[in-house]
C-alpha cells in the first residue's frame, strides 16, 4: 500500500512539473532522426531535418520535415511525441523517405505529399493522424514537384506551389479538389531578384561567386483577402537562409515583394530561418516555423525553429526573431498583430566565454567551444562513458531560471530514424565550488533529448553549474552548447553610442553598420527595415563592433537602431537613423 501511494504520489508531482512548462528555446528539442543517406555522412554521422510544416489539426499540432521516417504532435508547442510511419514504398528506392513535404488540412482531412522528380508518389490521407490511421487519397501525383506545397482556400478552390532551382521560378497550379489532379498547365509565380534584393545572393557572405542563389520552399497563407506566398532563399546552407514573401490578391498572382525577408536570423547561437511554414495557434496567435543550419558534418545538416510572426497594421507580414534562441513564454498578451508582443522572458545568456573545465579532450574539440555561442562548434569528452562532466563558472553568483544542454554527434553510430535511444544526466549548481546541490535529475530519463530545455520551477542562485554525463545514445559525450539563462544580478549595458551605416553608390544593396563598443557588452542586437515604424529584421553580433550588412533592397531607404547585450539585460536603443 505504502509503496503504491509513493509511486502515486510521484506521478502527481510528475504531472505538476510538466504542467510548469511555459517556455521553450530554439532549437526545438524533438528527438531528430540522423541523415539516413551514406554518402552525406562520410565527414561523420549525425542528426539533421528541415523543411518544417506545423499545421494546426483538430487542436494539436502536426510537424512534418525531411528524413524522419514519421512525423510528431503536439498538444502545446511544448511537448512533441513521435509517430513513427514511412509514406513511400519500396519501388520508390530512397534513402531518405519525405523530402521537404507538403502537408494541408482539407475540410476534416489531413494530407501528405512528399517532394518528387516523378510521377508516382501518392498522396496521403488521414482523419486521425495521432494515431497513424492513413489512407492514399490517389496512387500516384503525375505531375510530381519538389519542395511543393497546396493551400486550401476559403472558397473551396485548392492550389499547388512548387519549385527548388537557381534558374526557375517558383510555380504555381490550380488543383482538382476531387481528384487531386491539375486544372491546366502550371503558371510562373515569382523568381527571384537578387541584382535588387540583396539578401537573395547566394554565399555566406551574400556574394554570388560561387552559384546563383537558390528560390525554393513556396508556403501560402491567405490574410484578410491577400494572398502571402512565401519562399526561402538564397542556400539551405547559410546563416542568411530566410523566408520572404510576394503578396497579391489572387492565389496565382500576379505578386508584389515585400522588400525585405520577413523570416530572417543571420546572428546569434543557431542561425537561418528559411524554408517554412506559417500556421496560427488555438489563440489565433501566428507562427513561423523554419530550417535552422549547422552545417558542419555536411552542407545540408539543419535544426528547426520557430518563432511568433503576424501581420501588422498595414498588412505587413512579420516574423520576430529578436533573441531568437533565448527563452520565450508559449503564450502571448492579448494583441495577435502586435511585433513586440513576442514572448521574449528577459532571462538572459549568463555563460557567453567563461571560464570552463571538463573531464577530459578529444582532439581539437576545445571545453570554451561550448559556451562561444556557435552551434557550429563544440566540445567533446574523450568518451561517451559515465562520469565524464563539463562544469560552466558564470563569474559570479547569478539568478539561474533555465538552462538548454545542446548536444554534439561526437562520433555518432547511426543512420537514419532510431526510436529507443536516449539521454541520461545531471545537472548540479553551486555558490563556491564546494557545496553542490542538483538543479535537474535526469538520471532515469529514457528521452531522446538532443536540445534538451530545462524551465526551473523556481530559480535558484549559483556561480557554477555542473553537468555530469550519465549515459549516451552512443558516440562521444559532446555539447555545441551548455547555455545557462536567468539573470547576473547586475547593472544592464550602456547605451550604444556614435551608430554609423555607411552606404555607397557603389552597391546600395550593402551597408558597413559601425559603433562605438559598449565596454560591458557581450552582444548587440541590430533592428532594420524600411520605416522607422518596422524595424523588423534583427541580427545579433557577439564580441564585435561592426557589421557588414548585404541584404537591403537597392532602391530603398533603410532604417536602423541598436541595443547591447549582456548577462544583465538590455540597453536602451539608440535613436533610429536613416540610410539612403
Amino acid at each position: 500500500m505504502m509503496k503504491r501511494w509513493i509511486y502515486a504520489l510521484m506521478v502527481m508531482l510528475f504531472s505538476l512539473d510538466a504542467k510548469t512548462q511555459t517556455t521553450y528555446c530554439n532549437p526545438v528539442n524533438i528527438d531528430y532522426g540522423y541523415c539516413p543517406i551514406p554518402n552525406f555522412t562520410t565527414w561523420g554521422k549525425h542528426r539533421t531535418t528541415a523543411d518544417p510544416v506545423i499545421v494546426n489539426y483538430k487542436g494539436d499540432y502536426y510537424l512534418f520535415s525531411t528524413n524522419q521516417w514519421g512525423y510528431w504532435w503536439s498538444p502545446d508547442l511544448l511537448n512533441w511525441h513521435f509517430v513513427a510511419r514511412k509514406f513511400l514504398k519500396p519501388y520508390h528506392h530512397v534513402y531518405d523517405e519525405l523530402c521537404a513535404p507538403a502537408v494541408w488540412v482539407m475540410g476534416d482531412t489531413l494530407l501528405v505529399f512528399g517532394s518528387t522528380y516523378t510521377s508516382d508518389f501518392p498522396i496521403w490521407m488521414s482523419t486521425d493522424p495521432k494515431g497513424n490511421q492513413w489512407k492514399e487519397a490517389v496512387d500516384s501525383l503525375e505531375i510530381g514537384g519538389w519542395d511543393p506545397a497546396f493551400f486550401a482556400d476559403d472558397d473551396g478552390r485548392l492550389y499547388m506551389y512548387n519549385g527548388s532551382s537557381n534558374r526557375y521560378p517558383l510555380y504555381g497550379v490550380e488543383m482538382d479538389r476531387r481528384t487531386l489532379q491539375p486544372k491546366g498547365a502550371r503558371k510562373e509565380m515569382y523568381l527571384l531578384e537578387p541584382d535588387r534584393y540583396g539578401w537573395q545572393r547566394f554565399g555566406e557572405n551574400l556574394d554570388n561567386t560561387f552559384l546563383d542563389p537558390f528560390m525554393e520552399g513556396a508556403w501560402m497563407t491567405k490574410y484578410r483577402g491577400k494572398y502571402y506566398l512565401q519562399y526561402a532563399a538564397p542556400g539551405t546552407e547559410f546563416s542568411g537562409y530566410a523566408d520572404g514573401v510576394v503578396v497579391g490578391d489572387h492565389p496565382l498572382g500576379p505578386f508584389t515583394p515585400q522588400p525585405d525577408p520577413f523570416s530572417y536570423k543571420p546572428g546569434g547561437y543557431a542561425r537561418g530561418a528559411g524554408h517554412g511554414a506559417t500556421f496560427q495557434d488555438n489563440k489565433g496567435f501566428w507562427w513561423h516555423v523554419s530550417s535552422m543550419v549547422i552545417s558542419v558534418k555536411n552542407s545540408f545538416e539543419r535544426r528547426i525553429g520557430y518563432w511568433p510572426a503576424g501581420f501588422d497594421k498595414d498588412d505587413v507580414m512579420f516574423c520576430n526573431t529578436s533573441f531568437g534562441d533565448y527563452p520565450h513564454y508559449i503564450s502571448r498578451g492579448a494583441d495577435t498583430a502586435a511585433f513586440d508582443n513576442a514572448g521574449f522572458t528577459g532571462w538572459m545568456l549568463l555563460n557567453y566565454n567563461k571560464p570552463v573545465t571538463v573531464s577530459s579532450v578529444y582532439g581539437g574539440y576545445l571545453p570554451n567551444n561550448a559556451v562561444d555561442e556557435s552551434i557550429k562548434t563544440y566540445w567533446s569528452a574523450a568518451t561517451g562513458n559515465k562520469g565524464e562532466w563539463i562544469q560552466t563558472d558564470l563569474g559570479k553568483v547569478s539568478r539561474v531560471n533555465a538552462v538548454q544542454v545542446n548536444y554534439a554527434d561526437q562520433d555518432a553510430p547511426f543512420l537514419g530514424k532510431q526510436t529507443d535511444i536516449y539521454h541520461q544526466y545531471i545537472l548540479r549548481f553551486s555558490e563556491d565550488g564546494k557545496h553542490w546541490k542538483v538543479l535537474a535529475d535526469k538520471s532515469k530519463q529514457r528521452k531522446d533529448v538532443p536540445h534538451d530545455y530545462i524551465e526551473l520551477a523556481k530559480p535558484v542562485q549559483a556561480r557554477y553549474i555542473r553537468m555530469e554525463n550519465i549515459h549516451m545514445p552512443g558516440g562521444k559525450f559532446a555539447l555545441s552548447g551548455l547555455r545557462v539563462f536567468g539573470n547576473g544580478n547586475g547593472a544592464v549595458p550602456d547605451t550604444v553610442k556614435e551608430l554609423q551605416v555607411l552606404r555607397t553608390e557603389k552597391d546600395k544593396r550593402s551597408a558597413w553598420i559601425k559603433w562605438s563598443p559598449a565596454d560591458n557588452a557581450y552582444a548587440y542586437n541590430i533592428y532594420t527595415g524600411t520605416s522607422p515604424d518596422k524595424l523588423y529584421n534583427c541580427i545579433m553580433v557577439h564580441n564585435n563592433n561592426d557589421y557588414y550588412f548585404k541584404g537591403m533592397d537597392k532602391d530603398r531607404a533603410y532604417y536602423f537602431c541598436i541595443e547591447a547585450v549582456n548577462e544583465n539585460g538590455v540597453s536602451a536603443r539608440t535613436k533610429v537613423i536613416r540610410s539612403e
